[in-house]
């Protein structure tokens, strides 16, 4: 599952990637601006050794209008992280992804591939931690739960009554911002995680 060189270099940076949005780019930055860096946590990541870091990202994506924020601000305020963003959807960045599918199945994103100076696959994160989706679900089980005019949890919110459907789509709204801060810190631990375990190998 090796990135090449010029799959690499094809990437936008971080700037680019934003510019070329043409929705959900005013959130992307809210998120940018609300994420809450802790200082010892920038502290390990402008320790570590410098890597190549390709996001796969689509604008559409409420995962990577949460999550690739975050990804941004370490690479801009550590200088660790030479970032990179590929649209996962038109190549290059279609033939990357088939080649770093979820669970050999789907195309989440973001997915994030961490590359040495050689363009050797060091680490890969994918989507969003696992706590987050599972402490997430709980909670939307628990709104359906209070609400019960809701129906079955397991029905497409399609299907849903208009009326039903944007009350449901406003507390779920709502409990994914008040989750917000939870959801970041748990995205940073992951990725500082990776840091921590590749910093200290040597580039193959």
């Amino acid at each position: 599952m090796a990135v090449t060189r010029a799959q690499f270099d094809a990437g936008m940076t971080n700037q680019a990637y934003k510019d070329q949005m043409t929705r959900n780019r005013e959130q992307l930055e809210q998120n940018e601006k609300d994420l809450d860096l802790k200082a010892d946590d920038l502290q390990i990541f402008k320790s570590a050794r410098k890597v190549n870091v390709l996001a796969l990202a689509e604008d559409w994506c409420g995962d990577v209008i949460a999550n690739l924020p975050i990804l941004g601000r370490l690479a801009k305020e550590s200088g660790t992280l030479n970032l990179r963003v590929l649209l996962r959807d038109t190549e290059p960045g279609s033939v990357v992804m088939d080649e770093h599918l979820n669970k050999g199945e789907y195309k989440s994103i973001p997915t994030v591939i961490f590359l040495d100076d050689n363009y050797n696959e060091l680490a890969v994160w994918v989507e969003r931690p696992e706590s987050v989706t599972r402490m997430r679900e709980e909670k939307r089980q628990q709104l359906y739960k209070d609400n019960p005019s809701w129906g079955d949890p397991g029905k497409p919110i399609a299907e849903l009554p208009e009326d039903v459907r944007g009350e449901v789509q406003q507390k779920t709204g709502a409990m994914r911002n008040e989750t917000k801060p939870f959801a970041n810190s748990e995205v940073v631990r992951e990725l500082r995680e990776i840091v921590e375990r590749i910093g200290s190998k040597q580039a193959v």
